[in-house]
């Protein structure tokens, strides 16, 4: 047996019943560790490139002839560069060229076969278009003779 009656309406007290209530409050921690560690590391990176900044150290100076050096190796270097760019674009060039004398090559080479053909057409259909010949016979032991049958200038 319970001690719910199930015909109460579980949302209204039944009469004569003290009614409990409970409130919860949450409050966030105050702690401000997160922010102490962070801060302490942002100090520590500050510090570390300072440090690596000013521990380079200036070299002294002794000579312009390094100087020198080092502009004349840069200037040799950059004509080397564009010249290797240059080289470059001539050999597209050359190559394109090349490309097209090929395919002009393979162009006159089909011309030419197609003339050979045309002309070996134009043979065989003049030659079936003249006029039979007649052979005949030769007499006993003798040559035979080929004459045609159109008339002859």
């Amino acid at each position: 047996m319970t001690q719910y009656d199930p015909n109460l309406d579980p949302a209204r007290p039944a009469s004569g019943e003290p009614v409990y209530t409970e409130t919860v409050i949450v409050r966030r921690e105050s702690s401000n560790t997160g922010w102490w560690i962070a801060g302490g590391l942002a100090m520590l990176i500050v510090v570390a490139a300072m440090w690596i900044l000013f521990a380079r150290g200036e070299a002294p100076v002794t000579d312009d002839s390094e100087a020198r050096l080092a502009e004349a190796q840069a200037a040799q270097a950059v004509a080397e560069a564009q010249a290797t760019s240059n080289v470059a674009a001539v050999q597209g060039q050359i190559a394109g060229g090349q490309q097209s004398l090929e395919l002009a090559r393979a162009d006159a080479a089909r011309a030419q076969a197609e003339a050979q053909r045309a002309d070996s057409e134009a043979r065989a259909a003049e030659a079936r278009a003249a006029a039979p010949a007649v052979v005949t016979p030769a007499p006993s032991g003798g040559v035979a003779v080929v004459t045609p049958t159109s008339p002859q200038p």
